[in-house]
Parts: C-alpha cells; structure tokens; sequence
C-alpha cells in the first residue's frame, strides 16, 4: 500500500492532446522531496510488419528553475514560426475527422504559461 501512496503522490496533473497522428501528455510530477517539475511526453503509433502496433514516445523533463528561459525559447519560436509561415486551417473535407481538426482557427499559436507551477 506505500508504494501505491507514494506513486499517487507522484502524479499531481495531468492533461493530454491528441493532434492528429500524435499524442502529447503534459505531466506535473512530485519528487520525493515534493517538488515540482514537468514532463512533456510525445507518442506516435507505430505499424509493425506482423501488423500489430506499438507506440513510441519521447520525452522531456523540464524542472521549475527552467521554465522561465524554456518559456521565453519556446515563445520566441513560435513567434518567428508564426511570422515566416503563419498557419492556415486546411480546407475542411468530409472524410476530415473532429480529433483531426485544429481546435483554433484563429492562425495563432497558444502561449505557454508556467506560472501556475510556480
């Protein structure tokens, strides 16, 4: 049962969001001292020749020290993106799916906040 306790302690939130063929999980995790940090998972189903699947998944740890210079990185990325080639929503299709069509039509990205795991 300790066990089962500290790994719930472990999980403090979680949200994840598919965007087409993908899957990112943004995770707030606990260290044993009970502090704070992010991972940022990405996970793609892959086909297999047999065809069965697997899923392969990268990720990233990013510790509440670094949100601050991650956050002003990231924001300045998706500023030069979004000036060189903004984005336009592809024209929708009837064989285009809800989970396949972008949740923003507005051609702007997000801006990501960390002050709330602050």
């Amino acid at each position: 049962m300790e066990e089962f306790d500290s790994h719930k302690k472990e999980e403090i939130f979680s949200k994840s969001v598919r965007a087409g063929k993908r899957t990112y999980f943004f995770d707030v995790k606990a260290t044993k001292g009970n502090d704070y940090f992010l991972t940022i998972t990405e996970s793609k189903k892959r086909f297999n020749d047999d065809g069965t699947f697997t899923y392969q998944k990268h990720k990233i740890f990013l510790y509440k020290e670094d949100f601050d210079k991650f956050n002003e990185g990231l924001k300045e990325v998706f500023d030069f993106i979004q000036k060189e080639q903004p984005y336009t929503a592809p024209p929708e299709t009837e064989e285009t799916t809800a989970s396949e069509k972008p949740s923003d039509k507005s051609g702007s990205f997000t801006d990501v906040e960390f002050e709330d795991l602050k």
